[in-house]
């Protein structure tokens, strides 16, 4: 149908290619309608956008000579538009089946032989499909530049039945053994947990008890420095209250001894002597002490006449009293 129509469409995410005579024409064409000789000019689409090719049924050895299959693997890839031409004309249209299909054959086959079944299928499972991208893009790049491999996916294999029940066995061993490290783990990790929160709530307590102590002791010390500061106080309050005593006493004393004159101590004598209610005169008064120094000398000072005069009106007054 190709060979005879004119009129031809090549879909989005493709190019189309040109064959006349069975050689390979430089001519690519972009998506949309075109037009071509009928019967001469032969054409294909060839995708340049991401497609996976689905790679099937891959039996292969292991190490120790069990065979297993892997029912399917994926390889998403991209040819460059850049490389249609140079690629379709070395490998021809079908250039995923030499690149991709029997590459991964011959590189899963490559990875079983030397690895053991419990390696394949269990220790570096999760390995094959970085291996087997690397493995294909190294020689895409060596020898189809324009092939780009993004990804390869690969499931379980299937291995024989009788082996998988071994497998299956050792795995619920496995399974156990890893509960009970998982619980024995769960187990440190709490006791480490309680042992961190007796430790921390210790602690605590220790950095609450300093607290109170530090407190306490700050509270003695203030009242310490208030008894203090209340004793020096005191102290110079009683200093004070001595030196103004002193001071009194000192100038009273020399007051004292300015005022004791003779005339002052008569002065003194003459009060002491006029307070007294009853005074004695006669030739004899054996009861009665007198200065005579200082009665001689304020009698001497008085008239005779009038020291007598008054001396009788005292008598009399007293006398009346009486």
């Amino acid at each position: 149908m190709n060979s005879l129509s004119i009129l031809h469409q090549v879909p989005e995410g493709h190019v189309g290619v040109y064959w006349t005579g069975g050689a390979l024409l430089q001519t690519i064409t972009d998506p949309g309608f075109h037009l071509k000789m009928p019967l001469i000019t032969q054409y294909e689409p060839v995708q340049v956008t991401l497609q996976t090719d689905q790679v099937r049924d891959i039996p292969c050895g292991t190490k120790g000579g069990v065979m297993i299959n892997f029912e399917k693997i994926e390889v998403v890839n991209r040819l460059g538009k850049g490389y249609v031409y140079e690629t379709l004309l070395n490998y021809g249209v079908q250039y995923d089946k030499t690149w991709i299909y029997d590459k991964i054959h011959h590189e899963i086959n490559q990875f079983c032989s030397s690895r053991t079944l419990q390696e394949v299928y269990i220790d570096v499972f999760y390995q094959i499909g970085e291996k087997m991208k690397d493995a294909l893009q190294g020689d895409c790049t060596r020898y189809a530049p324009g092939i780009e491999i993004i990804s390869v996916r690969v499931t379980k294999p299937t291995i024989p039945q009788s082996i998988r029940r071994n497998f299956k066995h050792m795995e619920e061993e496995r399974s156990k053994v890893l509960i009970s490290i998982e619980r024995q783990r769960v187990v440190e990790k709490e006791a480490e947990t309680t042992k961190k929160i007796a430790i921390s709530e210790a602690e605590k307590n220790a950095k609450v008890s300093k607290i109170l102590m530090e407190q306490k002791l700050m509270e003695k010390d203030s009242a310490r420095q208030q008894q203090e500061i209340g004793n020096q106080m005191y102290m110079a309050h009683e200093n004070i209250l001595a030196d103004a005593a002193f001071y009194r006493a000192m100038k009273e004393a020399e007051a004292n001894k300015l005022k004791l004159t003779p005339q002052f101590l008569e002065l003194k004598f003459i009060e002491a002597i006029a307070n007294n209610t009853k005074i004695f005169f006669g030739d004899k008064v054996p009861n009665m002490v007198i200065d005579q120094r200082l009665l001689g000398n304020f009698l001497q000072r008085m008239p005779g006449e009038m020291a007598r005069e008054v001396n009788s009106e005292k008598v009399s007054r007293e006398r009346s009293e009486i």
